[in-house]
């Protein structure tokens, strides 16, 4: 099975979409190893905690802090800044995080634990639609 889910950001931060996968998933019913693939190179992937909201504020605060925008004075020596100061620094952080996960999928359902969710992590200020091929196998 495959497909893509489009994601529209409104500007830097943790986006779910945990229940459209599950969704997804449970069309095919069976087992198998799903795969996620971010394709951009502005934005990530992540497992991570969604039961507290002050995670995903805290891990965006956290890159924030070290990967500052390109007009921070400890980012000057970036030569890449003609799409505006967020933009090499979302390169980092997707550099830095994995823009791809594999998930195993049991009866349907990805193995996820109690307090995980899927997000799509957008390094960017602007709005984006944002696109995550899936393939399950």
């Amino acid at each position: 099975m495959v497909t893509e889910f489009e994601i529209r950001t409104t500007g830097a931060g943790l986006y779910e979409f945990t229940d459209e996968v599950i969704r997804w998933c449970g069309r095919g019913g069976g087992d198998g190893l799903l795969t996620l693939f971010v394709r951009h190179t502005s934005c990530s992937l992540l497992i991570q905690e969604n039961a507290d909201s002050d995670v995903q504020r805290d891990l965006a605060a956290f890159l924030h802090r070290l990967v500052p925008p390109a007009d921070h004075p400890d980012m000057r020596y970036l030569r890449h800044t003609l799409e505006g100061p967020d933009d090499m620094p979302a390169h980092i952080k997707a550099a830095l995080l994995p823009v791809s996960l594999g998930i195993p999928v049991i009866g349907g359902r990805p193995a996820l634990g109690t307090w995980q969710g899927i997000y799509l992590f957008e390094h960017r200020r602007a709005p984006h639609r944002r696109h995550v091929a899936a393939y399950l196998g």
